[in-house]
């Protein structure tokens, strides 16, 4: 969590300085595709301030009013950034729509779009970076961070390429087109990022791998016993909830049922770094034959 939380700090002050470059890019060409790509970036900013407050809030060990932890607060900062990128997609819309009616030429384009590129690489390079480590640290907040800065990146991108060719084109209105097109890009990452977010304060069921993994794990650390079964699990922010019922011969004393519950804890806590477990022991003739069976 202190690894995340220093990954946000580093996306507040990387987000200020990729702001100010394109903020300057769009002031001194006056384009409303470079002003897209700059309002974009203040999204950016705001979003890693809630991915911040949301982390801090996180990384709080469980009391007796939140049981289980305060893991989901990354999940909010997650859906506040999804609404923040709504917002911003309906603003370049706006300005998209205003210069569609009073198309205007585009001043210094060579140096405005030279900031745009230094702004752009700077937000990849980091962008990378975001998703790989929140994803090894299971952080929706930092991963989330990360997946909003690469569709910038993008949107950039196709924002450069296109204002290459006005001045050589001399098509004015492809501008406010790149404005629209970037708007509409900006509004799909939004959606999608609420999803996930809304997903994971509904309690979804991790990716099938995971679950597959989860049940190999206990397959393969269960000897002795005769069952596994109605396993469910669910993500919460970094931590993994795993339950499951656990049938052992009848005659199996507490303290070995026990150990075979610690061996199968173990493997999966080593694993998954960060888990939440709980095994209900059973007798043979709770068996249902089916579930995870212990191999």
């Amino acid at each position: 969590m202190r690894r995340a939380i220093r990954a946000a700090w580093c996306s507040v002050f990387i987000g200020i300085v990729v702001l100010l470059l394109k903020t300057a890019a769009w002031w001194i060409t006056g384009s409303i595709a470079l002003y897209s790509d700059a309002l974009e970036s203040i999204i950016n900013v705001a979003a890693a301030f809630a991915a911040l407050v949301a982390l801090h809030y996180a990384s709080k060990p469980a009391d007796s009013d939140h049981p289980y932890g305060h893991h989901k607060a990354e999940y909010f900062s997650a859906v506040i950034e999804g609404v923040l990128i709504v917002l911003a997609a309906l603003s370049i819309m706006r300005e998209a729509y205003l210069g569609f009616l009073n198309p205007t030429p585009i001043d210094a384009p060579v140096e405005g779009m030279a900031l745009n590129a230094l702004a752009t690489i700077i937000n990849l390079l980091w962008a990378r970076y975001l998703i790989t480590r929140g994803r090894r640290w299971s952080s929706p907040a930092v991963t989330a961070d990360g997946r909003h800065l690469m569709a910038d990146v993008v949107t950039s991108i196709g924002v450069l390429a296109g204002l290459a060719l006005v001045p050589l084109t001399g098509f004015l209105l492809l501008d406010p087109l790149l404005a629209a097109l970037v708007s509409l890009n900006v509004l799909w990452t939004g959606w999608q990022v609420m999803k996930e977010s809304v997903g994971g304060l509904m309690d979804a069921a991790p990716a099938p791998e995971t679950l597959e993994r989860i049940r190999q794990l206990i397959s393969e650390n269960a000897g002795g016993a005769q069952e596994a079964h109605d396993l469910r699990t669910r993500h919460a922010g970094r931590m993994t909830f795993i339950e499951f019922h656990l049938v052992v011969p009848s005659d199996m004393t507490v303290e070995q049922a026990h150990e075979i519950c610690d061996k199968v804890e173990s493997a999966l806590r080593e694993e998954m770094e960060e888990a939440m477990i709980s095994i209900h022991v059973e007798p043979a003739h709770k068996a249902k034959q089916q579930g995870v069976l212990v191999l």
